[in-house]
């Protein structure tokens, strides 16, 4: 009896070498016994020789390794040996995985659903809780997975959450994330979990606000969420009131007549339209700031917290524009504070440029966002939006006057260029404007914070500060001319 023994429960790779090895020496299914290096070794088993150095190779089908990546994290513990039986009956019949009959390939196929069901569970049922107050704030969730998915799911939220650092904490691995890249560690008990944070009340008010009994499927809640998930959610409290309810809630709503819609209120005085935006002589950029502020030009600054209009020298030879304000920009009022912005400051270091002497702003000035409880969710500015917001980049650009002007993300290039302008085929080069202003086009700093995968990161943040460095040698180039 040959017995393999993992590093992990979701040791991939040492599964594969150990199979390949096993399959090339002719060991049988039925000869192998799997386990994980933290299970305790059974008394008096035999050792069995070494296996000789597998000689040789063979091919399996694609959709076998993509099936194996993912049912290996099911919780099964029959799962491996399942797997090499599996392969092992793959060399011989390629075509296999097309039976759908096949008692094996049924069952590492339903395992693998039930993972990729699981693996969206915690996308969605993930509730993150505030520890600490603002610049020291570090958000942490409490979940229990049906199986070993924490890895799996942790790059979709360092995409969606790239701008605030937390983790989610599980029995058996917790997640974190720092900005810049995702680390794990043990699991811990959920005697360690976060409690009730100061947002938790707003969060069961906009849950009961948007309950719906007319789409209420009790049983389908029941199958679809265990009781394990519910402890997590805030809103479980109020679930059972709320389907109790639910059929007096339905039935009042169609007693009530219909009623005529609410008027909306006639914007304040000080509102502009873009059409009616005031033309005084715009030099001084202080001045662009105190009229921005008061800007009613799109809808957007009905949520946000107030304008956050550009930073910088006004004598700025180059003019750096993202795409709108993020959740730490919209508290601040100030543009590029938050981790992108970090993002920025580090790479314009390495490109030789001093931010203090740069002009920093937005194509959108107001932060569109969708709330997800206590957090905002960024959401891209559509082209109504910027071209609304696009005076103000104008009136910028009259009044600093810069050598270079760098859009940042597809979204500034919009701005910048008055239509959609592609980001990789136009940047590596200075395109001249029609003001005789020279642009830039490059990523925005968030893209590089979304990127999952560390390899990825670190060569597409060298393409950002090499695309910095040819703003400073056209500065360069331009101070010589002069």
């Amino acid at each position: 009896m040959r017995i393999i023994t993992l590093d992990s429960q979701t040791d991939f790779d040492g599964w594969r070498k150990a199979a390949r090895a096993l399959a090339l020496n002719g060991v049988k299914p039925s000869d192998v016994s799997w386990r994980v290096a933290d299970d305790a070794p059974e008394l008096f088993e035999p050792i069995a020789p070494p296996l000789e150095p597998p000689q040789g190779t063979f091919n399996v089908p694609a959709k076998f390794v993509e099936l194996a990546e993912v049912a290996i994290l099911h919780r099964n513990p029959e799962r491996f040996a399942l797997l090499y039986r599996l392969l092992w009956r793959l060399r011989t019949h390629h075509d296999l995985l097309e039976l759908a009959t096949d008692p094996d390939v049924a069952e590492i196929t339903a395992m693998a659903t039930a993972v990729r069901r699981d693996e969206h569970k915690m996308h969605v049922l993930v509730r993150f809780r505030e520890i600490g107050r603002e610049q020291k704030s570090h958000f942490v969730a409490w979940f229990e997975p049906e199986h070993h998915i924490v890895e799996l799911a942790a790059p979709f939220f360092a995409r969606r959450f790239a701008d605030m650092p937390w983790s989610i904490l599980t029995p058996d691995l917790c997640a974190h994330w720092d900005g810049l890249v995702v680390s794990f560690t043990p699991g811990v008990s959920r005697s360690e979990a976060p409690g009730a944070d100061r947002l938790e009340e707003t969060w069961w008010r906009y849950y009961a606000s948007i309950f719906n009994p007319a789409r209420l499927k009790v049983q389908t809640m029941q199958k679809e969420t265990s009781r394990n998930h519910w402890w997590n959610l805030p809103e479980a409290s109020s679930i059972k009131p709320l389907i109790e309810s639910a059929g007096h809630s339905a039935n009042a709503k169609i007693a009530n007549a219909a009623t005529e819609p609410q008027k909306r209120p006639e914007l304040p005085k000080a509102s502009y339209k873009a059409s009616e935006m005031p033309r005084k002589h715009a030099d001084d950029i202080e001045t662009l700031r105190e009229e921005a502020a008061d800007c009613r030009a799109c809808h957007l600054y009905k949520n946000a917290t107030q304008t956050v209009f550009g930073e910088g020298r006004q004598t700025a030879r180059i003019m750096l524009v993202g795409e709108q304000p993020g959740d730490k920009e919209d508290l601040a009022g100030k543009p590029f504070v938050g981790p992108a912005g970090q993002m920025l400051d580090r790479a314009l270091e390495e490109a030789g440029i001093d931010r203090r002497t740069v002009y920093v702003t937005n194509a959108v000035k107001h932060f569109k966002f969708v709330p997800r409880g206590k957090i905002r969710l960024h959401q891209k500015p559509n082209t109504p939006e910027i071209k609304a917001c696009r005076q103000w980049y104008e009136r910028e650009l009259a009044a600093i006057k810069p050598d270079l002007v760098v859009a940042m993300g597809a979204t500034a290039a919009q701005s910048v260029f008055g239509k959609i302008t592609p980001i990789n085929k136009n940047r590596g080069r200075a395109i001249d404007l029609a003001d005789g202003t020279r642009a830039l086009v490059t990523v925005h700093p968030s893209y590089l914070l979304r990127l999952p995968d560390a390899d990825a990161k670190a060569r597409e943040y060298r393409r950002f500060v090499q695309d910095l460095k040819i703003a400073a040698d056209v500065l360069r180039k331009s101070a010589h001319a002069a």
